[in-house]
């Protein structure tokens, strides 16, 4: 990979770390609650009031450890196709989180310094990536 794959590259393994970070502490605030009991239960069914947060934060976990997913891919295409396909696969991912990241701050899931923090990572990515697709629009034409 060329130096600048490799800084994308860590910008997406940083994000997805924390990403991961962020779901384990939202299922760990909302198990918190007074109103939840997160005992095992039998059926191994999550709390109708965990089903929500664990939902929504799930959604983000997929989607933001996929941009990092799919940007290693594009880095190691077998075709120049391939390169762009999943290119904008990643840059789809990182628009995608945002929406969640959205979601989960107006539910009152993160707060505002919790919410900036996270959706400016977010957002670096999508310019990052962005300015990648358009690069690769270009040559195209």
């Amino acid at each position: 990979m060329s130096e600048i794959s490799d800084s994308i590259q860590a910008k997406c393994l940083a994000f997805g770390d924390r990403i991961i970070k962020l779901n384990d502490y939202l299922l760990t605030q909302a198990c918190k609650r007074e109103d939840v009991r997160c005992k095992k239960e039998k059926s191994g069914r999550i709390p109708i009031q965990l089903l929500a947060v664990a939902n929504l934060s799930n959604q983000l976990l997929r989607a933001g450890t996929s941009i990092g997913a799919n940007n290693a891919e594009a880095c190691n295409a077998i075709s120049k196709a391939d390169f762009k396909s999943k290119s904008f696969i990643a840059l789809k991912e990182a628009r995608e989180s945002l929406y969640w990241i959205d979601l989960l701050h107006r539910n009152g899931y993160l707060d505002d310094k919790q919410y900036e923090s996270i959706y400016n990572d977010a957002e670096e990515l999508v310019k990052i990536l962005v300015t990648r697709c358009k690069k690769l629009n270009e040559v195209e034409v």
